[in-house]
């Protein structure tokens, strides 16, 4: 269903292209970095969005399955001109990460580690670390306004940082709670809702569009085709991977090392390393996974290049399917008073969970071990002797320039990265 309110910026499709991919370009840092970027890019910077409306269509994804940052660029393309735009910002914020996943997949099977992809990385990652924090603190003070928001941001954090408490039981208190507080508040009960014939156009044709695929292989190769394993495989985790790629990463790891057999262990974690230092979702890292499965299934780089393809297929085509479902009701949502209330509360968990990423994040990339604890207090602890301080010097540096010297995302990336890059090879 297209956007009855598209380009309300009065934005050309031409020039939101370049936007777009610029945004796929720069999305490093996982969702904390990527939710920075799209809010510098169309809220700060162009005003594409209001706050209100960033917000909102932010609380949507992050109840749905799959990459949130993903299927929020995908929004905000369908709320500046319909679905072709949905289409345009939600593909090229993916394309560019998948391009280099897959280049970085072949070069990695037929050559091993890559060390001066992974030196460039390690200044990208330092400089991500300030672009993430600094975008956190803009993001907190805008979301939270009231004593409650700061209470229900600071309890979402402790939760998942501490406790390790599943996500949608987060989300789902926070709503829960949002819900009850808007009891009795007097509001609009307006907005225009699609009709149910458009509603079920939308599901039948996307969902069309994701299944007949697998259908079709299923009918051609047969259901034990490693292609067929490999598209049921990634379309059953692209229906649960709720919080993000985060959430589902042990079980996908464990299923295609040890059920599967596609890859090995060390092989994983190498492929996770690879998807968390370059552009785009880090779910990407199933189509390193994909790649392994049809090269060593089918013995060729053909097969490998064919499973990547059917892997982001059955990964993104369900990303879509839930935007454009859903999209037009997030505007209707926030005029009834309890629902509104709701999205509140949530917005003030996403907070919350946005430092628990930041901090995740902040941790992977100044220590060289970090580690959960065990029992009922979880909290992630770093072995403090191994503490990079090249690396902390490195983001304190991007922080300078980045806020001081305004030297943009881009520059600041590039500074980092060269600077990194000479350190790990040199040292």
């Amino acid at each position: 269903m297209d956007n009855p309110n598209a380009s309300p910026a009065g934005v050309s499709f031409a020039e939101a292209l370049r936007v777009w991919a610029r945004i796929g370009l720069l999305s490093f840092g996982g969702p904390a970095g990527q939710i920075a970027l799209m809010h510098r890019e169309i809220v700060e910077q162009r005003g594409w969005l209001s706050e209100k409306d960033y917000l909102s269509a932010l609380n949507f994804c992050m109840l749905l399955p799959g990459p949130e940052a993903m299927q929020l660029a995908t929004y905000a393309g369908w709320k500046l001109h319909g679905v072709r735009g949905g289409l345009a910002a939600g593909l090229l914020f993916v394309l560019p990460g998948a391009l280099i996943v897959l280049g970085l997949s072949m070069l990695y099977a037929g050559f091993g580690k890559l060390p001066l992809v992974e030196a460039l990385f390690y200044g990208v990652k330092a400089a991500v670390l300030a672009i993430v924090l600094e975008a956190l603190l803009r993001v907190a003070r805008r979301a939270l306004k009231t004593t409650a928001d700061w209470v229900i941001a600071g309890l979402a954090f402790l939760a998942l940082f501490a406790f390790g408490l599943p996500f949608p039981l987060i989300i789902a208190a926070a709503a829960a709670y949002g819900f009850w507080r808007g009891r009795g508040v007097a509001g609009e009960h307006t907005g225009e809702l699609p009709s149910w014939h458009a509603l079920s156009r939308t599901v039948t044709v996307w969902g069309a569009i994701w299944l007949a695929p697998l259908a079709a292989l299923a009918l051609l190769l047969g259901p034990h085709h490693v292609l067929t394993e490999v598209g049921v495989f990634f379309s059953k985790l692209a229906v649960v991977t709720f919080g993000g790629a985060y959430a589902v990463l042990a079980y996908m790891a464990q299923a295609a090392v040890e059920r599967e057999g596609w890859l090995s262990a060390a092989e994983m974690i190498d492929g996770l390393a690879l998807a968390e230092t370059t552009p785009g979702p880090l779910i990407l890292v199933t189509q390193f996974v994909g790649y392994f499965a049809g090269l060593r299934e089918m013995g060729s780089v053909w097969g490998g290049l064919a499973a990547a393809a059917v892997t982001l297929w059955m990964t993104f085509a369900p990303c879509f399917l839930w935007i454009f479902v859903g999209a037009p009701y997030i505007e209707a949502i926030g005029k009834r008073p309890r629902l509104s209330g709701a999205l509140a509360a949530i917005t003030a968990a996403v907070v919350g969970v946005i430092l628990n990423l930041s901090l995740w994040f902040g941790l992977h990339v100044l220590f060289g071990e970090v580690t959960r604890r065990e029992g009922w207090f979880r909290p992630w602890v770093p072995a403090w002797g191994n503490l990079d301080w090249f690396a902390l010097g490195l983001s304190v540096l991007a922080a300078v320039v980045l806020l001081r010297f305004h030297f943009g995302i881009i520059r600041t990336l590039m500074v980092c990265a060269v600077i990194g890059a000479v350190w790990r090879l040199a040292f």
